[in-house]
């Protein structure tokens, strides 16, 4: 049992000072959670499409993406010194931006029925809740 033990901790997991095969940094947990917070979008969009049962990209998609592919840049930048990776996240920012911009002016111009209060897209004309008439 004992060897069992060993190989499995100082083989599989802790081997050559390398945990999981992997030489840690502090660079390293940088871009292991950029490539976590990035890949974490997928699940928020999948969510939120099977919450609505039609495609749907919730602002949370926005911020992840925004947030991941910037700490993958630095992690590309500052660690890496990778023309690739550096060139593979220097310009995702301006369309999440962008797309964070878009709902945020969405949301603003969003027209609130003084029948029952519910908030409704900006080029409705009645609210689908009450059926009431929509002023801007």
């Amino acid at each position: 049992m004992d060897s069992i033990i060993h190989f499995i901790w100082h083989d599989l997991i802790w081997h050559n000072d390398k945990f999981l095969g992997v030489a840690w940094s502090a660079w390293k947990i940088v871009g292991w959670l950029g490539n976590a917070i990035f890949f974490s979008r997928f699940f928020v969009q999948w969510y939120a499409t099977e919450k609505k049962k039609q495609v749907v990209i919730p602002q949370a998609f926005w911020w992840l993406s925004l947030i991941g592919s910037v700490t993958l840049l630095c992690y590309g930048l500052f660690y890496l010194h990778d023309s690739v990776v550096i060139f593979a996240y220097a310009f995702t920012w301006i369309p999440y931006i962008r797309s964070l911009m878009i709902h945020r002016q969405h949301k603003a111009a969003r027209i609130t029925c003084a029948g029952c209060g519910q908030k409704n897209p900006p080029q409705s004309n009645f609210c689908p809740n009450c059926g009431g008439k929509l002023t801007k």
